[in-house]
């Protein structure tokens, strides 16, 4: 039995604030960087720390997507990440941007995961789109003028996403799309969509890619979706209904959309597991300081021998997949031949075992842990979608496994 206790809005954030005092042990995230590296992670950290940590709660309860803290981000660099300085970018190498993107999950795991999602979509185009498509879109996302949403999942097609059947059909100089996408994040409140459709027959190559204005007629959304966590981030299924599209909005080829989906998302495997990397630091620096001030048989928690193995046991995997998801970057990065696995291993790993890491940070809190005053609760519930998005476990299982397996 635990007793509610009233805290000020200040206290609630006491364990953010004085927590770092375990920044220079074994789990230090700035082992291994380099000095532009370590600025870049500072940057990121204090942005969440002062702009992101003390609305993350409120965030979650009122379920609202913090549009102007996000783009305030963007003055630091982080709408564009990827991006060439030609449209407003940083040009960051994968490491870097995996980096940033856990600092920036300490503060908040959802708004983060929202910004690799936009990032996401920004480097598609910057990377694929023509110059006229990148010229009219990349500086405006760069600067989160505009924000994005990634759209492939559908009701009927999550895991085996060539299946998916939303249509794109060519009528002279227009695609005429109709079909539905589902579980879009920041659907209804961003400005732009990557669309993945059906201009072909069955199967990947039949998949193209286009760029889609939420402004176009025929675009309409369902209810937001009641989540577990990323509350703050909304979430519903997004319609297409004889919506026209000018040919010029395809990105890449006809029939290329499957693999820029595939390319898109080995980035973005990176950035989740980044982000479930932040939300294992925080909530170890946060039971840390916890087990420290807490008090039980006449002596702090963290002086009782099991409580010390289990926060050796959770450094020891956040040391751990943070090895693992910065070698799937530098490998991303070099465009190295098992760099899909790689990518697929790392969010497999990072995400099942930091998120044991958050439970176990939430047990060791005892009661405490299980209330909405305390932010351990909310990394818990934030990361658990993350073993689910861009591509479950059990898939990740599948790609590393086809690549050990193709070698006999």
């Amino acid at each position: 039995m635990f007793c509610l206790r009233s805290c000020s809005r200040s206290s609630l954030f006491k364990l953010l604030s004085n927590s770092r005092s375990i920044s220079s042990s074994c789990v230090d995230p700035n082992v291994g960087l380099t000095t532009d590296e370590i600025e870049y992670r500072d940057a990121a950290l204090n942005f969440a720390k002062t702009e992101l940590a003390p609305n993350m709660q409120t965030w979650d309860l009122t379920e609202e997507f913090p549009v102007d803290t996000i783009k305030r981000s963007a003055d630091l660099g982080f709408g564009g990440l990827f991006v060439s300085p030609d449209y407003g970018g940083l040009s960051l190498p994968r490491h870097d941007g995996s980096v940033i993107f856990e600092a920036l999950s300490q503060g908040c795991v959802t708004t983060a995961s929202y910004i690799t999602i936009h990032n996401m979509v920004n480097a598609m185009i910057d990377t694929f789109g023509t110059e006229v498509q990148k010229e009219r879109y990349c500086p405006d996302l760069s600067s989160m003028e505009k924000l994005a949403s990634y759209c492939l999942t559908e009701p009927g097609s999550g895991s085996d996403a060539a299946a998916l059947v939303t249509n794109a059909r060519k009528e002279g100089s227009k695609y005429i799309v109709n079909g539905s996408k589902a579980f879009i994040s920041g659907a209804g409140a961003t400005d732009l969509l990557v669309v993945m459709t059906r201009t072909g027959g069955k199967g990947p190559k039949g998949v193209s890619a286009l760029i889609i204005d939420t402004d176009t007629p025929g675009i309409s959304y369902g209810q937001k979706e009641k989540k577990i966590g990323w509350n703050n981030q909304p979430t519903c299924v997004v319609n297409f209904d004889d919506v026209e599209v000018p040919c010029e909005n395809l990105l890449g080829a006809e029939g290329q959309g499957f693999n820029l989906a595939m390319h898109g998302l080995n980035g973005g495997r990176i950035n989740i597991a980044s982000c479930s990397l932040g939300a294992a630091q925080q909530c170890l620096e946060d039971v840390v300081q916890y087990t420290h001030d807490r008090k039980a048989f006449n002596q702090p928690l963290n002086a009782n021998q099991h409580v010390q193995f289990k926060l050796a046991e959770m450094a020891t995997e956040i040391t751990t997949a943070r090895l693992i998801v910065r070698q799937a970057a530098r490998s991303l990065d070099a465009k190295e031949p098992n760099a899909v696995a790689l990518c697929a291993m790392c969010k497999l790993y990072a995400t099942e075992r930091l998120f044991k890491v958050c439970d176990d940070a939430l047990q060791l809190h005892g009661g405490y842990g299980y209330l909405k005053s305390y932010p351990v609760q909310q990394f818990w519930r934030d990361s658990r979608v993350h073993r689910i998005l861009e591509g479950t476990s059990e898939v990740m299982h599948m790609l590393v496994a086809r690549d050990l397996l193709k070698h006999l």
